[in-house]
């Protein structure tokens, strides 16, 4: 019976171990390595792959959060990147009403430089994914067709963001790709509305607790996250069943002489 209870310790140590290599190993992988994982891969297939690993209906977030706009020819609405989150909160700050037009100028300037400020700029890079917590500030737009451009240009793939949303025919226009909940969308400038409340921090976003580093991928059916953790485990379920219902499609397709198209070309 020792001999037994001895064995039975060793076995679950062992197994203990090798799971908690393989956490450590996907933690380590690099953001490059991440994305080249869940190149191709739906919001339906990582879904799936989630409820493999026990993360059912937790890591999706609510129906609210959905794409801007959507373009089915080429698909550019569609986005897989690098979490980096940001949170804004309502202010409590007595605003000073009215202003001539120097002073409001200069008002503005401040408020946009050292109270409402974007200092998740610099953390942004090729592959990131915008996470934006605005939840309760009012009709206040921190997201607009020059700044979301900007961002672009630092390697930004895609925005997801509880509301707070203005210039969305120009957005629409330049092909930002951006999910919301759109009856929140703002429209008023962020001075006077709303401060920063932290950067590259925890936020909660269409009912999701989203990390820094966390995979995000955003699609027609909407916005789903992967912790860090757990990427690569999810990435090879989705790629499996992903592969799977491609081929199935594409027999399909060509049963009933429907042209072949993307989202059946099947990886060598």
């Amino acid at each position: 019976m020792k001999m037994k209870n001895f064995l039975l310790i060793n076995f679950l140590s062992l197994a203990l171990c090798i799971g908690t290599g393989n956490v450590l190993a996907q933690e380590q992988l690099n953001d490059e390595d991440i994305l080249k994982l869940y190149d191709g891969l739906r919001v339906a297939d990582v879904s799936d792959g989630l409820d493999m690993v026990g993360l059912r209906d937790v890591m999706i977030m609510g129906t609210e959060i959905e794409a801007l706009w959507k373009n089915i020819d080429d698909l550019s609405h569609i986005f897989r990147g690098i979490a980096v989150t940001a949170r804004y909160v309502p202010t409590n700050k007595v605003v000073k009403n009215p202003m001539e037009a120097d002073e409001f100028r200069k008002w503005e300037g401040n408020w946009y430089g050292n109270i409402s400020p974007e200092p998740f700029v610099e953390l942004l890079k090729p592959g990131s994914a915008l996470v934006l917590d605005v939840q309760g500030d009012g009709d206040t737009g921190s997201v607009g067709s020059n700044n979301g451009l900007m961002w672009v240009s630092k390697g930004c793939v895609g925005i997801v963001s509880s509301g707070g949303i203005r210039d969305t025919d120009e957005v629409i226009k330049q092909k930002i790709p951006v999910y919301l909940d759109h009856a929140n969308r703002g429209r008023g400038i962020r001075p006077g509305r709303n401060e920063i409340e932290s950067v590259n921090k925890p936020v909660t976003v269409g009912g999701v607790l989203v990390y820094p580093g966390d995979v995000v991928v955003a699609d027609g059916d909407g916005v789903v996250v992967v912790p860090r953790e757990h990427a690569q485990t999810v990435a090879e379920y989705a790629k499996g069943i992903l592969d799977g219902d491609k081929q199935s499609r594409r027999r399909l397709y060509e049963q009933l002489g429907i042209p072949l198209d993307k989202t059946v070309e099947i990886d060598d």
